[in-house]
């Protein structure tokens, strides 16, 4: 784990951007727990099935999409890893790149949620 974390440090790239998506992730959970309270008993959070119930989740589903970020956040952080110790680190770059990415879209997503049902 030390070599993981010394070997990773080298590139200030990919540091910086794994640094900054969890920095949104926890803006995006500090944002639900500041708003948590207020939230109705169902919220949309499936909006691609049809219309009614399936759409629905109980209040705790909130943090369905911030769970799924993290277990992205976690594999992307190791497969940079792998990518950048086998000297790719554009390929690196890129992982980390997405995953600054998909941590803005999902504050983007949490946000407009909230909004939407308040």
């Amino acid at each position: 784990m030390k070599n993981f974390l010394t070997n990773i440090r080298i590139d200030k790239i990919i540091v910086n951007e794994f640094v900054i998506s969890f920095i949104v992730l926890l803006i995006t959970i500090v944002f639900i727990a500041i708003n948590y309270k207020n939230l109705p008993p169902f919220i949309p959070i499936f909006n691609q099935l049809p219309w009614g119930n399936q759409r629905l989740t109980p209040t705790p589903g909130i943090f369905i999409p911030v769970v799924l970020f993290f277990a992205v956040f976690i594999f992307n952080l190791i497969f940079s890893y792998m990518l950048y110790k086998k000297n790719n680190p554009l390929l690196g770059r890129i992982i980390a790149a997405v995953t600054l990415l998909i941590a803005v879209i999902n504050l983007i997503f949490i946000i407009r949620t909230v909004l939407l049902v308040l």
